[in-house]
This record gives C-alpha cells, sequence and structure tokens, in this order.
C-alpha cells in the first residue's frame, strides 16, 4: 500500500525523515520504490531534465498526466505527486479543481503539488474540501522565475523571512499537507518546520525539514551541465552511459556485435536445406564466422 497523507503527518510527528524524489518514467520510478522512497514527485522539472528546455514553463497538463500515470503504474509503496504546470491553475479556483482532478482521475495519482503561497491559500483550500490532497510549494518557484529574475535563494532579507513564514502559515492553515521549501536559508526553513503542522520537504533548505526532495537526474548525475549547489551527485552515470554507448558505437561499427551469441540458432539441417534452395549457403556460413 502506497504511503498516504496520513502517514506523511505521522513522519513529522515522530521525526522521522521523509525521502522524497523525482520520478518521470516507469524504469526509475520502480528503481526508487524498491530503493525506499516515500514520496515520488512527477516534477514539471520534466520539462528540463527531459525535455531539454530552459525552464519547467512549457510543461503541458496532457504532459504532466501522461508521466505522472507512468509513474502511478510502477509505484507500490512511494506516494505519487504530480506538479500541476504553469498556467493550469492560476486562472481561477474554478481551473485548478479541474486540472487537479484530470490529474487524479486518469494518472491515479496521490495528490498534487501546486507553487506558491498566500496567493493560492484559497485554491488549496478549495482542492482539499474537493477531497484532493495538496502539497504547497514556496521559496524558488520555478513557475516564476522571470519574476525572480532568475534561480536564486529566496527569504535572505527580514522582509523576505517574514513573507515566506506567512506564505507556509497560509497554505498550512488552507489543508496542504505538505510544503515544499526550496533554496531557502536552512534557519529560516527550520522556523518554517517549527510551526507548521505540515511536512516540511526541503531542497536546498538545510537539514532541519521534516524531509528531503532531489531531482532524480541531479542524484544520479545523468545531467552534466547542470550542477545546483543544493544537490549531491552520487554516481557519474553520465560518465557511466557516454562510455557504456561509445564501447556500443565502436563495435558495431568494427562488426565486433552482435557476436553468435546474440543471434539465434539455426540447426543444421535447416541451414542445409535454405542453402540448398536459395543457394544462400556461403552467407549463412559467414554468419556463424
Amino acid at each position: 500500500m502506497r504511503t498516504s497523507t496520513v502517514n506523511i503527518r505521522n513522519m513529522k510527528r515522530r521525526r522521522d525523515p521523509i525521502v522524497a524524489i523525482t520520478a518521470y518514467d516507469y524504469t526509475f520510478a520502480q528503481l526508487a520504490d524498491r530503493a525506499g522512497a516515500h514520496m515520488l514527485l512527477v516534477g514539471d522539472s520534466l520539462g528540463m531534465v527531459v525535455q531539454g528546455h530552459d525552464t519547467t514553463l512549457p510543461v503541458t497538463l496532457d504532459e504532466m498526466i501522461y508521466h505522472s500515470g507512468i509513474v502511478a503504474r510502477a509505484a507500490q509503496n512511494p506516494m505519487v505527486v504530480a506538479d500541476l504546470p504553469f498556467m493550469s491553475f492560476q486562472v481561477s479556483s474554478d481551473q485548478a479543481v479541474s486540472s487537479a482532478g484530470r490529474v487524479m482521475k486518469e494518472a491515479l495519482v496521490d495528490a498534487v503539488k501546486l507553487e506558491g503561497g498566500e496567493q493560492i491559500a484559497p485554491t488549496v483550500r478549495r482542492l482539499t474540501a474537493a477531497g484532493i490532497p495538496v502539497v504547497g510549494h514556496i521559496g524558488l518557484t520555478p513557475q516564476s522565475v522571470h519574476q525572480l529574475g532568475g534561480y536564486k535563494v529566496q527569504g535572505k532579507t527580514m522582509e523576505a523571512a517574514r513573507r515566506l513564514i506567512a506564505d507556509a502559515e497560509a497554505l498550512d492553515e488552507a489543508g496542504a499537507f505538505a510544503i515544499v521549501l526550496e533554496t531557502i536559508p536552512a534557519q529560516l526553513a527550520r522556523a518554517i518546520t517549527e510551526r507548521v503542522a505540515a511536512a516540511t520537504i526541503g531542497i536546498g533548505a538545510g537539514v532541519d525539514c521534516d524531509g528531503q526532495i532531489q531531482v532524480l537526474h541531479d542524484v544520479l548525475g545523468l545531467v552534466s551541465d547542470l550542477n545546483p549547489r543544493h544537490a549531491k551527485k552520487y554516481v557519474d552515470l553520465a560518465q557511466i552511459v557516454g562510455s557504456a554507448l561509445g564501447s556500443y558505437c565502436s563495435e558495431v561499427s568494427e562488426r565486433k556485435f552482435p557476436g553468435p551469441e546474440h543471434a539465434a540458432p539455426l540447426k543444421a539441417e535447416v541451414e542445409e536445406a535454405l542453402a540448398e534452395e536459395f543457394g544462400s549457403g556461403a552467407a549463412l556460413g559467414a554468419s556463424h564466422e
């Protein structure tokens, strides 16, 4: 059975760290499940790490539903949370309920995540009233990258810190069961964590959050040209995969692959009959050399 919102709240109460990571496809979702993740986020970060865009803004609702459904089919134990992409919830609460409802029904996820603070609290309240579990997201909100002037640390001034605390409290009061805190000072993240009932999930927000989330591709070292300060590369898969693919290309070019062990064998009598009927014995024999 998948991790539930009740499980997440109980983990916060017990101070059990919550492990979250992004996932965008079936294979990696299965691996993250087996590794012990409690939450899989199908982030609109797929726009950057999967689709190759510079921001998350081009990702559509249909694309989120597609990827979220794939991840949900793989996940046995972790909760699956899907991002609501840019302009799929900002127009009105009605739009947000419609978008979130589609994601829940069509992708069979367990919750949705949306960016914003006090200004979207009424929308969060509307979603939770409709039975849709919500994860909030404050601090560095990638869908507002142009308004923020880039991917910068948020909450560094007293005024900005107060605003983020107010954002977190508004989301908490509106019914969000978890809140992502992205790229804010660790001391501020700790203060927010202590003030809200919702579980805080940090990314670049220090160790005192209730849980941590990272982008899968950062953890695995799959994107060599992106090295965010908050990420830890646990393996350099870009180098490993690149080397493996290079070997494959070389072996094919040099006719070293495939070898006899990679092809289906043919019984001798069938080979002889084919050679007799079609005169292809020489060619068939060459395939075994």
